[in-house]
């Protein structure tokens, strides 16, 4: 659970745009997973909504967490 809510945070990081976001995360998660995680960063207040297409990390509140080597290779590829 806390690797996906790392590698959607990344997602996030690299594209902004919740539906490029989804679309690039479909190869990974079922659209639910991700926008059941998009959820709950939104609700910690890892990430915050800005408009209604773009979502960020909200690293003013909380820092993003480090990239273990294992997940790499899946942010690189997305």
């Amino acid at each position: 659970m806390n690797e996906k809510m790392i590698i959607v945070q990344y997602a996030i990081k690299k594209y902004e745009n919740e539906d490029i976001i989804i679309e690039k995360l479909k190869s990974v998660f079922s659209e639910k997973d991700i926008q059941r995680s998009i959820d709950t960063l939104i609700g910690t207040q890892k990430v915050r909504r800005i408009g209604p297409e773009v979502i960020q990390n909200n690293e003013s509140h909380t820092e993003l967490p480090d990239l273990p080597d294992n997940l790499k290779s899946i942010i690189d590829t997305i």
